[in-house]
């Protein structure tokens, strides 16, 4: 049986948290009924809900912190945890089938948040996808697959997994990696989108970086990259300053 939409509650001295049947995701897969962290403000009165992300080898409680330093106090924080800590076992460039089952179920996990929160009246355009590292890919992936008209969605150091397998030798600028297609249906018109990632980033290749961009863009997204100069893997002001701007009250 699939778990009931989520709602929250506010017990002394805890944030909000999860309270349906399970206090898990729904989907299936892998990361199918692992435990949802969620803070902010209630759904009941939430002007947004942000749907975030962990990084390989993270938690929940990483991306609760990184919504509570940047959201305003109107806005409701989901994180939902990948089982194991990691939503797939290779590199974002390997090939789709080394990652699956981890991938297809990580994009069930969102799909199912956003099934429940339609069903609380939260549309598309009152939901933002932000995701780091790893659950930026994943997040990434999921807005060109599912092709919404959400509010924002932000990828700190990712890039698009991509559709398939593309024809060609490894490229020293994908660290190795033969390119990937990226075959996606549908539109994101005037969807705002960051994609970033540091120079010399040890996991995330620039030429991804900008592939995918190029990608959101033929789709009709407004993406924007930022190229953060020397090595790293990590979140910086300009990063943060987008986001409070993208989840900002419209005037």
């Amino acid at each position: 049986m699939a778990p009931a939409p989520f709602g929250l509650i506010m017990e002394d001295d805890m944030s909000y948290v999860s309270t349906n049947q399970t206090g898990r995701s729904g989907g299936t897969g892998p990361h199918a009924g692992q435990r949802i962290a969620v803070a902010g403000a209630p759904l009941e009165t939430a002007r947004l809900a942000v749907i975030m992300m962990h990084g390989r080898g993270g938690a929940p409680e990483d991306m609760i912190a990184l919504g509570d330093h940047l959201a305003p106090p109107d806005i409701a924080v989901l994180a939902p945890a990948a089982a194991g800590r990691s939503w797939w076992p290779d590199s974002f460039l390997a090939p789709l089938d080394a990652n699956e089952p981890g991938l297809g179920s990580g994009l069930g996990v969102i799909g199912a948040l956003l099934d429940d929160l339609s069903a609380q009246g939260f549309g598309p355009d009152r939901i933002a996808l932000v995701g780091f590292s790893q659950g930026a890919c994943l997040a990434l992936e999921a807005t060109a697959r599912l092709a919404r008209p959400f509010r924002a969605v932000a990828a700190l150091s990712g890039g698009l997994l991509g559709t398939g397998e593309a024809a060609g030798p490894p490229q020293d600028a994908l660290y190795g990696r033969p390119e990937k297609a990226f075959e996606y249906e549908g539109r994101l018109d005037g969807v705002p989108i960051l994609i970033s990632c540091h120079e010399e980033d040890p996991h995330i290749p620039l030429a991804r970086v900008r592939r995918s961009a190029a990608v959101l863009q033929a789709m009709g997204a407004a993406p924007q990259t930022i190229v953060i100069p020397g090595a790293g893997h990590g979140i910086i002001a300009d990063e943060a300053a987008w986001l409070r701007k993208a989840l900002a009250p419209k005037s």
